[in-house]
């Protein structure tokens, strides 16, 4: 096999691959073998049919599967040989091809760029740890302690009032006659929830223990005996008894119910959960600068082909007209794009960056944990669609390669207080939402002015357009 690159045009190259007509036969020959043990053919026994019957009866079908396979291999080693990393699928031009004669064909390649990655090891980003305050914790502590109330019972004669738990047996009719479901034992109503019927609790207010009281109640739109939907039900109702709520005591018990050690480690624990819940979004900030950063970084060129195909997913949606006003800003925004996922991919592969199946299987169970209910439907569609596990795969290499990054990088390491942790998250906002409103006003403003000048054109040349016309629908 002989190459030879011609046609250099910045990224773009042409790569001349010549193999001669005795290696073209050899590979002939080898494919002769292979098929000979499995023809049948009559008249001769299996593995014994001469080559030249072979060749009129099979030829064209042999040379095609054995050209196809010529042409993958050595399009494949002619890349290495040159240490050409192609951008997209090469294009091929048969230029000689046949039966003993010799193969010559150009293989069009537009190569990735030679991208500068060192910088990245010296990469500059804020990096944001929320000291939490412990009277956060407290009052986190004290939020968990008021929604989970200990009741106490009171005298028989105290009447019960909202916020109380009154626990009673009822038997209800609908109509005089029983239904599926009509009898409770021991139920249990915070009055003043309204989780039981609408208008239940109410009619609870004031009533003592072993009270005996009629309740009446309209059976609601979900109610599973469809026939009694929206119909009045009756309740005879025992009480058993009325509690009432005592303020929780904030001790090691407390802590050891919720799972912690004792109060302090409670204490800990909840500071910790806080400095998550802000992490998350401090971090995504710090992915955003090392993105930004990355983005100043300077590529001699980037590949035509890959900016077109990122155009058209930019432009997914878009009517064509308004697809060709913004091309250059969805050039502009594919440029960058792209520039970017062949830097984050160099450095990738520099450092020998994996992503293992345990890996996107955990991120799939992330998914599925971020959707409780639709789980299933999350799966079926993972399975169903292997780009979208694709995409998945990669989000996770992604996010490999810039925890990497940020490891090697020279961290702002930052100190803030859960307060000032709130304003950076908010002012980081404002700043998204203002550029989206300003965007989504430059889009209406042109969509406005070309509406504006559109009757204009129209005016000056209405009778020509309408000739025009015409003519073209005649033809």
């Amino acid at each position: 096999m002989k190459v030879t690159v011609e046609n250099k045009k910045g990224l773009n190259k042409d790569l001349k691959i010549f193999i001669d007509k005795e290696t073209m036969n050899s590979y002939m020959d080898e494919k002769y073998e292979e098929i000979k043990g499995s023809v049948n053919l009559k008249g001769f026994r299996p593995g014994k049919v001469p080559k030249e019957i072979l060749k009129r009866q099979f030829g064209k079908a042999v040379f095609g599967e054995v050209l196809d396979k010529v042409l993958k291999e050595t399009s494949t080693k002619a890349l290495e040989e040159k240490k050409i990393k192609p951008a997209g699928q090469p294009k091929l031009d048969l230029k000689t091809y046949g039966e003993d004669k010799d193969l010559e064909y150009v293989l069009s390649v537009t190569e990735l760029p030679k991208v500068e990655i060192k910088s990245l090891e010296n990469i500059k980003f804020d990096e944001y740890t929320v000291k939490i305050d412990e009277s956060e914790a407290d009052k986190r502590i004290k939020e968990i302690a008021k929604n989970q109330p200990n009741f106490k019972e009171v005298s028989p004669d105290t009447k019960a009032k909202k916020g109380d738990l009154v626990s009673l047996d009822y038997k209800a009719t609908v109509d005089g006659k029983d239904f599926k479901g009509s009898e409770g034992k021991n139920t249990q109503l915070t009055l003043g929830k309204d989780l039981f019927l609408k208008g239940f609790d109410e009619q609870l207010i004031g009533v003592k223990k072993d009270d005996e009281k009629i309740l009446e109640a309209i059976l609601p739109e979900n109610f599973p005996e469809k026939e009694l939907v929206n119909k009045k039900a009756k309740f005879n109702c025992k009480i058993l008894s009325v509690k009432q709520p005592e303020e929780v005591k904030i001790d090691d018990e407390f802590a050891k119910n919720l799972g912690a050690k004792d109060l302090k480690d409670l204490k800990t624990l909840i500071s910790k959960q806080i400095n998550d819940e802000y992490k998350n979004s401090l971090d995504q900030l710090s992915r955003n600068q090392i993105l930004k950063e990355i983005e100043k970084i300077n590529l001699d060129e980037v590949p035509e082909n890959l900016v077109e195909e990122e155009v058209k997913i930019l432009s997914q949606g878009m009517q064509e007209e308004e697809a060709k006003k913004n091309k250059k800003n969805l050039e502009e925004k594919a440029k960058t794009r792209i520039k970017t996922g062949l830097i984050l991919n160099e450095f990738g592969e520099k450092n020998q960056i994996k992503v293992t199946e345990q890996e996107v299987q955990a991120e799939v169970q992330k998914q599925l944990r971020m959707m409780p209910g639709q789980e299933k439907m999350v799966m079926d569609f993972y399975q169903k669609n292997p780009s979208a596990l694709a995409s998945l795969r990669g989000t996770v290499y992604e996010e490999k390669i810039l925890n990497l990054i940020k490891e090697k990088g020279k961290p702002n390491k930052k100190e803030i207080l859960k307060d000032q942790a709130e304003k950076i998250l908010k002012d980081a906002h404002n700043i998204e939402h203002d550029n989206k409103e300003k965007k989504e006003t430059q889009k209406k403003s042109s969509k406005t002015s070309a509406k504006e000048k559109k009757p204009v054109v129209k005016k000056a040349k209405s009778k020509p357009v309408a000739k025009k016309t015409k003519k073209v629908s005649k033809k």
